[in-house]
């Protein structure tokens, strides 16, 4: 499975300099299938993915909440799921 990013928000969060990111993307799997959602991912400081932490642990609603705020205020959340 391969994973597009199609629009992403980043959240400084104080973890050994890596960010908390909320992105929207399309899933790739075999033989031509796809869908579409939203996930929460690390990135470190020269800003690789770190899917290997699993789960994104996200420390508060706050920070969830902000994440959410960003991704509406860029315009993205909520509105890419009606053109998809």
């Amino acid at each position: 499975m391969k994973v597009r990013v199609i629009n992403e928000v980043p959240k400084d969060i104080d973890f050994l300099h890596w960010k908390l990111c909320f992105q929207w993307c399309e899933y790739l799997y075999e033989g031509e299938k796809s869908e579409f959602g939203y996930r929460f991912i690390w990135k470190d400081e020269i800003n690789h993915l770190k899917p290997q932490r699993g789960q994104a642990r996200i420390p508060t609603i706050v920070e969830m909440q902000n994440l959410l705020k960003e991704a509406e205020k860029d315009g993205w959340l909520g509105k890419c799921e009606t053109e998809v």
